[in-house]
């Protein structure tokens, strides 16, 4: 009984850890506490795909501001 639930304390920090907003945690140890373990496989692609799309923008973010310091650089040097 204590390895179960050692497993779901594991998986409740990674969830956290994973930035899970609190319904989709819930949701996921609920899953858990049934054993069911592969239903959380889409809700966690979600999130991943979520996280994803965030890393994109960020990185678009970055490259629009490469581009103006790198503008502002030469601009300047001349």
């Amino acid at each position: 009984m204590a390895e179960a639930e050692e497993q779901y304390e594991k998986i409740h920090q990674n969830l956290i850890d994973a930035g899970c907003d609190l319904k989709t945690t819930e949701l996921c140890l609920a899953f858990v506490k049934e054993g069911q373990l592969l239903d959380m496989m889409p809700i966690l692609r979600n999130h991943r795909n979520a996280l994803l799309d965030s890393v994109h923008r960020g990185q678009k973010q970055i490259d629009c501001l490469d581009y103006l310091l790198y503008k502002i650089k030469n601009t300047t040097a001349n």
